[in-house]
């Protein structure tokens, strides 16, 4: 799924992976990265570069949460809120691609969800 998305992403300069933080985020920010891993199964130390690169393009702020400072707040810049429906309208442009209606995306939704399932839950 990833590859399939890579020349919808590659013109506004994304990564998978960026792709899928920055979905996150325009359902609300500010998200701490914790939270932004629990949501997208990644763990902190995959998550961070990630955000650090988003930062670095000025897509997205990293700061110290002032009430505790363990915690980093990850929000969207201007530019990265101009990118909403660009990177919104991806999803729409894998559908096309795919050539599957909504019962057909569901089913591979599903599909993908059962196989990226954590393996200690896996009944052996």
């Amino acid at each position: 799924m990833a590859r399939m998305h890579t020349p919808f992403l590659e013109p506004l300069g994304l990564t998978f992976p960026q792709y899928l933080v920055l979905l996150e985020l325009f359902a609300g920010t500010p998200r701490t990265v914790g939270d932004l891993c629990a949501k997208l199964a990644m763990e902190t130390g995959t998550i961070t570069p990630l955000l650090k690169r988003l930062a670095t393009a000025g897509t997205v702020t990293r700061t110290r949460d002032v009430s505790d400072e363990r915690r980093v707040l990850i929000e969207l810049t201007p530019a990265g809120e101009a990118l909403r429906e660009r990177v919104q309208a991806v999803s729409g442009q894998i559908k096309s691609a795919c050539k599957l209606n909504e019962e057909g995306i569901s089913d591979l939704r599903g599909t993908l969800d059962d196989l990226a399932w954590p393996a200690d839950k896996i009944d052996r």
